[in-house]
């Protein structure tokens, strides 16, 4: 079955409710990596129940309609989806616990031809059940690498966030924990390619691979940390595009570049001199 354009271009969900609680918000904290120094106060802010804090890129997971492109009526061939960029923009701070109602559309889709794939836009826009008031909004790309050719629209991809030609102005090191997509797929995504070896091998890995959005939460927790104090009111938007996997245990680095409040980073892995997030933007308040 051919990817079913008319289906796509219209496709909504609306109204999706997800309650979540504090014990949510601090496996998120702790499937990212923080927590591992118990004695760093600024990051027990975000794994222990009094005075709760929430990682702004929990937006990634609250609202979501998880598997929704696997429905047999998108047409997509599932084995050969990637996950191609993430961006999440806060408009206010995402409470440690409550209930939250999602609303996720396709925006966009680009027939890049038969051998080359299709790219498909989607946004969610997260609101607070009780007070009305929008919180955040996430974008996504999906790149769907074997159902290009529908005779759909050609027009160029959204444009790249180019990286600076300087030596970064910060860096920052952070070690993921060999269990880490043990942990993180508790949050939600429990595909196998993440914890069985034998499909990580399948797939042309070594084995198991760390998800795409703990690596993404992982650079956010770089740019908190070194341009923000960890206030996660600071930081209001982030945007990258995803290059390569990452084995749980790596140590990801972030290379930021400051102009203000815009911040351009891209994230690698050192030990295989990877680049595992590329593009990236944020943008900082204050």
């Amino acid at each position: 079955m051919p990817l079913n354009y008319e289906r796509l271009k219209n496709w909504k969900i609306e109204g999706l409710a997800h309650r979540y609680t504090a014990n949510d918000s601090i496996l998120y904290a702790l499937g990212i990596g923080l927590g591992q120094d118990p004695l760093d106060g600024q990051q027990l802010r975000f794994v222990y129940e009094k005075e709760l804090l929430t990682l702004p890129t929990m937006a990634t997971i609250l609202g979501y309609p998880w598997g929704w492109l696997y429905k047999a009526e998108a047409g997509v061939t599932r084995a050969k989806l990637v996950h191609a960029e993430q961006g999440i923009r806060i408009f206010k701070p995402i409470p440690p616990e409550g209930e939250l109602v999602g609303n996720t559309e396709v925006t966009h889709i680009v027939d890049k031809g038969k051998e080359k794939g299709a790219l498909i836009y989607s946004e969610r826009k997260v609101y607070e059940k009780n007070s009305g008031d929008l919180v955040f909004s996430a974008s996504a790309t999906t790149f769907c690498r074997a159902d290009g050719g529908f005779d759909g629209p050609t027009s160029q991809s959204k444009p790249m966030q180019q990286i600076p030609d300087r030596a970064p102005d910060f860096v920052c090191d952070l070690a993921t924990l060999p269990q880490a997509a043990l942990i993180y797929r508790l949050s939600g995504d429990r595909n196998p390619l993440h914890i069985e070896p034998a499909v990580g091998r399948a797939a042309g890995f070594s084995g198991p691979i760390l998800h795409g959005l703990c690596t993404f939460g992982v650079a956010g927790h770089a740019i908190l940390k070194t341009l923000c104090n960890y206030d996660p009111t600071k930081l209001v938007a982030i945007d990258a595009r995803f290059s390569a996997p990452v084995y749980p245990g790596e140590v990801i680095r972030t290379e930021i570049w400051r102009d203000g409040e815009k911040v351009s980073f891209r994230a690698l892995v050192p030990a295989r001199d990877a680049v595992v997030l590329n593009n990236g933007i944020a943008e900082i308040r204050g």
